[in-house]
């Protein structure tokens, strides 16, 4: 039994991490930290954790094997470093970090700690995403040139209401915009996914977006990115598809283009399709999201050392560095008012 200790006790531990690890065999919760102790307190009282610290040493010395980080964004630096000091393998959501340099000092410490860093992007494990791995390889449309990756949706709305009553601004939404939107937080997703599913790396990207509402940030973006192997994907991320509208409905596909056919999965209508010149068919649908998968190639990784499809933190430091990147380039051009 591996004792896992977990850093960041919000809603992405609360309701993703916690539970999967939970429902992992090999994996016992024994201990939480978080900066503020009552989300700690909570997490725990739900999941029957018996260790909860406020003090990162002590949460260190609790007897954990290793940690997943599920912190917001810019604390995954600071708990990757601490991590590093107590030479403890790491699962850090993503994004990796807000910075390359931030990531460089990330991975460097963990290898001088002689311990491994992996990276969540959970969507790899969905069962669909594998399949559409494996439907690319075997070339099952032939080779695959072009990707459209889309994920327009209203993180929750814009506005939120208080104890009160008063309509205030979705916090959930604002710190997602002020953490760098909409490319550097679920982009990193389809970033990662376009790179594995071709096994062929970003060679050059360019991006352009729209600022639905003013924050530094567009809330809507495209990149464009171009694959080493000739292919080119195109990844649309929103966070303000609806989000000021009574009944918002979200836009989540993939459409993977052959020289012989066509891949397209909608969560929307939960369809997968397979479409070649001598026959369509449906696969199997699954959700995009799969964390108990991830946990049981994170488990796997620690017991015997082979990752398997877990992201390394180098994938991680490269997926972040394009959304990075793409999303300072929107901003510099932006026209119009700053």
């Amino acid at each position: 039994m591996i004792n896992l200790g977990l850093m960041g006790c919000g809603s992405i531990a609360l309701n993703a991490h916690a539970p999967a690890i939970k429902r992992t065999s090999e994996f016992h919760l024994s201990s939480v930290y978080d900066p503020d102790i009552e989300h700690a307190r909570r997490l725990a009282d739900e999941f029957d954790v018996p260790n909860v610290y406020q003090d990162v040493d002590k949460f260190f010395n609790s007897g954990i094997d290793a940690v997943t980080i599920s912190s917001s964004a810019p604390a995954h630096m600071e708990n990757v470093l601490d991590a590093a000091r107590y030479r403890k393998p790491v699962l850090c959501e993503k994004p990796l970090s807000l910075s390359n340099a931030d990531s460089e000092q990330m991975i460097e410490a963990m290898s001088q700690a002689g311990v491994p860093l992996y990276t969540a992007f959970c969507y790899r494990f969905s069962p669909s995403a594998m399949r559409i791995r494996e439907l690319v390889r075997d070339k099952i449309v032939g080779d695959v040139r072009a990707l459209r990756l889309i994920y327009d949706w209203h993180v929750h709305g814009r506005y939120a209401t208080d104890q009160r009553g008063h309509r205030i601004l979705n916090q959930h939404r604002l710190g997602r915009m002020l953490e760098g939107g909409p490319m550097i937080d679920c982009g990193t997703h389809q970033i990662d996914l376009a790179q594995w599913w071709l096994n062929s790396d970003v060679v050059r990207f360019s991006a352009a977006g729209a600022w639905v509402d003013d924050y530094e940030a567009p809330d809507h973006i495209f990149l464009h990115m171009d694959h080493a192997g000739g292919q080119h994907t195109m990844v649309e991320i929103s966070y303000s598809y609806g989000a000021n509208v009574k009944d918002p409905s979200p836009l989540f596909a993939y459409e993977l283009i052959g020289t012989d056919g066509l891949i397209r999965y909608d969560r929307t209508f939960r369809s997968f399709e397979v479409r070649t010149p001598y026959a369509t068919w449906h696969e199997e649908f699954h959700d995009e999201k799969n964390f108990w998968g991830m946990y049981i190639a994170y488990a796997k990784a620690l017991i015997t050392g082979d990752p398997g499809h877990l992201p390394s933190g180098e994938t991680g430091r490269v997926v972040a560095e394009i959304a990075e990147r793409a999303t300072k380039q929107v901003i510099a051009n932006r026209l119009g008012p700053k």
